[in-house]
């Protein structure tokens, strides 16, 4: 993350994102490490930390990156909710 400007729809975050070189992750994998992290799957690839109130979406193999054993998250979705 770089920083924050505004523009007309209001504050928005700066980011930056180095190309990584990889390939698909796989589900598992990416299940388990998210399991790990307390986030469990509420439908397909998406998931839910109760605790934080973050949920995950678009979880899949094309969204995570898999290099040297590290999962890189590229174009996943989240939204901060109310803790439950």
């Amino acid at each position: 993350m770089l920083g924050f400007s505004e523009n007309a729809k209001g504050l928005v975050a700066i980011l930056q994102q180095p190309y990584i070189r990889g390939g698909h992750a796989n589900l598992a994998d990416i299940e388990s490490l998210l399991n790990y992290n307390d986030f469990f799957k509420t439908k397909k690839q998406d998931y839910y930390n109760q605790t934080l109130g973050i949920a995950l979406e678009d979880m899949h193999d094309e969204n995570v990156v898999a290099k040297d054993e590290t999962l890189f998250f590229i174009d996943t979705i989240f939204y901060i909710l109310e803790v439950q």
